[in-house]
């Protein structure tokens, strides 16, 4: 499975809020330190904002911040909110031109492979990926240790 630039970016920009806890961060700061296009975190942050990952605080002192901790945040909850399809081959789609689509076994082996990679996400959140790793990342990123 491939997981779109999308899901990874959403990845990113949730590490990177994590290790700023309280502190704001603008999606130029987080596009330069990922060096990513600021355009297409803007939709990136824009859908992680519906979707209740984070808040865009507006005006002189705005900026970016979780909305919730990170022990809140289900990796595999938001791997299928960001990935839109997840469609490993064409069968697993309403409209299959495949000609052995009706006695291939294939279909339910990808599904039971999809159903064990997002049940392995759905132990962990973010902060698990933050606390072992927190001062390295910090460092890596620039960002000053939290008080």
């Amino acid at each position: 499975m491939h997981l779109t630039r999308f899901t990874d970016y959403s990845l990113r920009v949730l590490i990177y809020l994590g290790l700023k806890g309280e502190q704001r961060s603008t999606i130029q700061e987080i596009a330069e330190q990922f060096d990513i296009s600021r355009n297409h975190l803007m939709k990136v942050v824009h859908e992680l904002g519906q979707k209740g990952y984070v808040t865009a605080v507006r005006g002189k002192h705005g900026g970016l911040v979780l909305q919730r901790p990170p022990a809140e945040i289900n990796l595999g909850m938001l791997v299928r909110d960001t990935e839109h399809d997840m469609r490993l081959v064409e069968c697993f789609g309403d409209h299959s031109d495949c000609r052995i689509t009706q006695a291939c076994l294939l279909k339910s082996v990808f599904n039971e492979a999809l159903q064990a990679f997002l049940a392995v996400l759905d132990r962990y959140t973010l902060a698990d990926m933050l606390d072992p790793r927190r001062q390295q990342l910090s460092q890596i990123l620039g960002i000053a240790p939290m008080a």
